[in-house]
This record gives structure tokens, sequence and C-alpha cells, in this order.
């Protein structure tokens, strides 16, 4: 009952001395020899002391273990906080005494936050290396858009900010690049249609060639940016420059061969309208040009084939064509003033034409040349030409001047009169510079002469001839002026010596032919002095005015002959005057 009563966990705690003090009791009963229990306790004490150093052992193993926590959480830390490039985590307590337990629970909090900390800051490496890889795949052109690449690897061991940073940049470069490069793009596609458009080609067909991405129908973000994207492109882009180029020039030599047939054939308008969007290429440049088809083959086809026709037809109407242009360089020879022969040139255009070897083009371009030379000839004679227009008509001035001071009723009341007077004054004017201009026309006409090399002609005589014929006649005409006023003074003398001896104002001897020496020697004058000289000078007033409309000179009309009737009147009037020198003194 006492040994149950003590196994009974209900009576009291058992405890190693109850259980030893039950052995010994029971050993008691048994009657066990003091040796057996003493082998026995000391196997029991054997026992104890195992299982003490198994817990020593345990122990022992934990604290070590716990050792080693610590120094991997300290050392993760330190890793962590170097990786993170940061020199220390705010919250983290300076604990290195008490218990391993206290050391390890302070640190962890800041380990685990360090820990989320640096998966966030490996995340956000991630992303960033990935779309650099990609960028750099789209750039390189190893990467279509839209392809998805394995997560990059991520180095833990630098999470810093700056190197987080470094690579932003890189990013931030690259996505630049991306813009730039897809603005070259878009802009070289743009001008790929523009192009296409006005040579009539096929866009999507022809940008699609460098890259399919390149189609409108792909989104922007979509299209090829690579290297070699752009290097093809730029070169499409060129090579239709220089398709353009070549085709403008083509077309604009097309045009001008069809206007200058149209213009040799008198082509009418509604002929030549179908054709006005290849011939308005003719004023316009190069970058001008941007109506869709412009310069379409077909186009160029149309043009070829118009020409084509138009040379055949030019060729059945070589002689109005060579005539036309005879007409237009004997036109340009007349405006000159040079004398040409018109009929040996016309003679020799109808032997070239009928002769076996006529070519049209060659003739055409003779007398292109004919005509170019024409201008220029024409052209340096120009300011010369201005000189003599403006000496004839002071001439004419000067003709006038006279009739009109021979008028004795000039000053009467008559409606017009002082019209007249006012013609008068600004006649006398001009009349007073021929001189002046005589003298600047002979200058010019001997420099050009000498720059020349030739005499200059004026419808075939030497123009330094007529000026010095004129200088002479008009100086005779000036002796017979003066020679006139002095034969008047001896009249008015004789009148007045007759006055005196009849005691009566008699009318001065004056012969009807007397004011008309004046008249018929101004007459003569005006037809060889004022105008020209009598042989050469009479071209100028009778004929050198006698240029038709269109400018050529009518060759119909005859020079003006020597006014041998005014010489006549001269001489009667001459001797009249000999004759009435007065009366015989009575």
């Amino acid at each position: 009952m006492r040994v149950a009563g003590h196994n009974d966990p209900l009576l009291g705690e058992t405890t190693c001395g109850s259980l030893l003090q039950q052995l010994q009791l029971i050993w008691d009963e048994v009657g066990e020899s003091d040796e057996d229990r003493d082998k026995m306790l000391l196997q029991l004490e054997q026992e104890c002391l195992d299982v003490y150093r198994r817990k020593v052992d345990q122990a022992s193993s934990s604290r070590a273990h716990l050792l080693q926590q610590l120094a991997n959480s300290k050392s993760e830390l330190t890793r962590l906080l170097s990786a993170l490039g940061e020199l220390s985590v705010s919250g983290i307590p300076d604990k290195t005494t008490g218990t391993i337990k206290e050391q390890l629970a302070a640190i962890s909090p800041s380990l685990d936050l360090l820990c989320k900390k640096r998966d966030s800051r490996v995340k956000e490496f991630a992303d960033v290396q990935l779309q650099i890889q990609t960028l750099r795949g789209e750039i390189a052109g190893n990467l279509q858009f839209g392809e998805h690449l394995e997560t990059p690897h991520v180095n833990e061991d630098d999470l810093s900010v700056k190197k987080l940073n470094e690579f932003l940049f890189e990013l931030q470069a690259l996505q630049k690049e991306k813009s730039n490069r897809l603005n070259k793009i878009l802009e070289s596609v743009g001008s790929v249609h523009d192009l296409c458009s006005v040579l009539g080609m096929d866009f999507v067909g022809t940008v699609t060639e460098v890259h399919p991405s390149l189609d409108d129908a792909v989104g922007i973000q979509a299209k090829s940016i690579s290297d070699e994207t752009l290097s093809k492109l730029s070169k499409m882009v060129i090579g239709l420059q220089e398709e353009k180029s070549k085709r403008f020039t083509k077309i604009q030599a097309l045009a001008s061969q069809l206007s200058d047939l149209w213009n040799l054939m008198d082509a009418p308008m509604e002929e030549c309208q179908p054709f006005h969007h290849i011939t308005c290429n003719m004023s316009l440049t190069l970058d001008e040009v941007t109506v869709p088809g412009a310069l379409a083959l077909d186009v160029i086809e149309q043009a070829e084939l118009e020409v084509e026709r138009l040379d055949q037809l030019k060729a059945s109407r070589m002689k109005d064509i060579a005539f036309k242009k005879q007409t237009e360089l004997e036109d340009i020879y007349a405006r000159a003033h040079i004398a040409i022969d018109s009929s040996a040139a016309r003679d020799r255009i109808m032997s070239i034409i009928e002769s076996s070897s006529f070519e049209p083009s060659e003739l055409l371009a003779d007398m292109e040349n004919q005509i170019l030379k024409a201008n220029e000839e024409a052209l340096s004679r120009k300011d010369i030409l201005e000189r003599v227009d403006r000496w004839m008509l002071a001439c004419e001035e000067e003709s006038w001047l006279e009739d009109y001071n021979r008028d004795d009723n000039r000053y009467s009341a008559t409606r017009g009169a002082h019209l007249n007077l006012k013609h008068a004054e600004k006649a006398r004017v001009l009349v007073n510079k021929i001189p002046a201009i005589v003298d600047t026309l002979v200058a010019k006409t001997r420099a050009w002469e000498q720059e020349h090399g030739m005499a200059f002609t004026y419808d075939g005589v030497p123009l330094l001839a007529m000026l010095d014929e004129y200088k002479v006649l008009r100086q005779e005409k000036e002796e017979e002026k003066r020679r006139m006023r002095e034969q008047k003074k001896i009249n008015d003398q004789l009148a007045a010596e007759q006055e005196k001896l009849f005691s009566s104002k008699l009318t001065p001897v004056r012969p009807q032919s007397s004011r008309k020496v004046a008249g018929a020697r101004a007459n003569g004058g005006g037809g060889a002095v004022n105008g020209t000289p009598v042989r050469r000078l009479s071209a100028l007033q009778s004929g050198g005015r006698t240029a038709s409309r269109d400018g050529r000179r009518d060759v119909s009309r005859p020079v003006a002959p020597v006014n041998y009737v005014a010489i006549a009147k001269d001489d009667a009037a001459s001797q009249a005057s000999s004759n009435h020198t007065g009366p015989s003194t009575p």
C-alpha cells in the first residue's frame, strides 16, 4: 500500500529521492545483497550521467547554432547595407551585450526590413535591365517589337541607388535614341511616300521592301528602328530622289521640245491643252514638283509619243518652219538696220531641204544659232541705233522748225497756234543739241568699230561716212544762211537809200524768189542736211524711217532722190538777187 501510494502521482510529486527510497524498499523486500545493490546504484548513476551529458551536448549545440545564426545575421546585415549602398539602417539598436537570443531578437527586424528593401531593389533592377536589353535588341535589329526576353540576372552585390541611376540614365539615353530613330524613320517614310506619289509608284510595296513594319497599318512604336532599316531606308530615299531628278530632267526636256514644236507649227490651244500637266513643269524647280503622278512613267511615255508624232509632222512641214525662222532672222536684222541678202538665204534653205542628206534638226539648230548671233549683234548695236533715232528725230524737228519759221501766219490767232509755238520752243532746244548728238554718235561708232574690227553700217551704208557727209552739208547750210543774212542786210540798205532819194518809203525790192531762196535752200537742206546727205543720207530722211510695223525696212519704197528742184530754185534766187542789187542812180 505504501509503495502503491508512492507510485500514485496524485499523492505528490515524484522525485529522484522518493524513487530511490522505493527502490531500497523493493530491494529490502526482495533481499538483494549489498553487492548487487551497489552495482545497480552504480549503473543508475552512470545512466544519469549519460542523460546529463546528452543534455549538455544538446545545449552546447543549440548555443553554437544560435551564435552562428547571430554571426550570419550580422554578416547578412553588413552585406545588405553594402549592397544597398547604405551606411546604416534607422531603427537598428546598437546592442552588442546580453544573451544570444536577445541579440538575435534585436537584429531580426532590421534584417527583415533590409531583405524586403533588397527584394524591391532587385525587382527595380530587373525591370530596368529588361527594358535596356529590349531597346538594345530593337536598335541592333535582333529583337522585334513585342518579343519577350527572359528576366535578366541581377547582381545583388551592388543594388545601390547610384547603380540604379546609372541604369536609368542608360535607359533614358536608349529611349531618346529610339525616339530619334523613330523620327528619322517616320521622316524617311514620309519622304518615300511623297516621292512614290510623284513618281506614280506603289508606296506600300516599295517601303515594305525595307522592312514589313514600315507599313502605315503598323503602329509607330512597333516600327523597326535598327541600323539596317535606317540605312536601307536612307538609300531608298536617295535612290527615289535620283529617279525623281532623272525623270524631272527628262520631262522638262520633253516639255521644252513640245513647246518648241508647238511654237514652230503654230499649234492651236486645243491641241496643247491636254499636255498642260507636262509643260507646266518647265517653270518649276525639282522641289516644287509635288503633284501626285506628275513624273509617272506613263506621263513620260505620253510626252515621248507626242514629241515623236510632232517630229514626224515637223519633217513634213519643215519648209514652212524654216522660212518662219528665216523671217524671224530677217526681222532681227531689219530692226538692227543690218542689210542682208534675204533671197540668197531663202534659196540656200530650199537647197538644203531638197538635198538627200537633209536633216531637219541640224537645219533648225543652225538657224537657231544664226538667230542667237543676230540677237547678240543687235544688242551690241542697240545703243548706237537709239542715238541714230534721236539724231533723225532732231533732224525732222529742225526741218519742221524751218517750215514753221517760213510761215508768215505763225503768230496769228488761229486755232492751234499756241500748240505750234510750244512745239517750236521744244524743237529749238532739241535742234541746238544736234552737234553734241552727232559728236557723241561719232565717238560711239568709232569705239564700236574698234571693238568689233568692222565698219558700222546702217542699212548697208557706213554710218561714219553718213555722219561726216552730214557735218559737211550742215556746215554748207550754215554758210548759206550766213550769206543770206548778209544779202538781206544789203537789200535793206539799198531800200533805205532809195527811200532817201525819192523822199518816200519804197518797198524794198524783194523778188518773189528772195524768200523762196531761203525756203528752197531750206527745203534742200532739210532733205540733205536736216535728214541725210544728198546721196547717202537721203536714205535716212526718206527711207530711214520707212520701216514697216514689224520692224523690217520697206524695200519696195524708193529712196528719196536728190532735190534738183530745190537746187534750181536756189540758182534762180541767187541770180535774181544779183540783178536787184539796186537801181542805177538817176
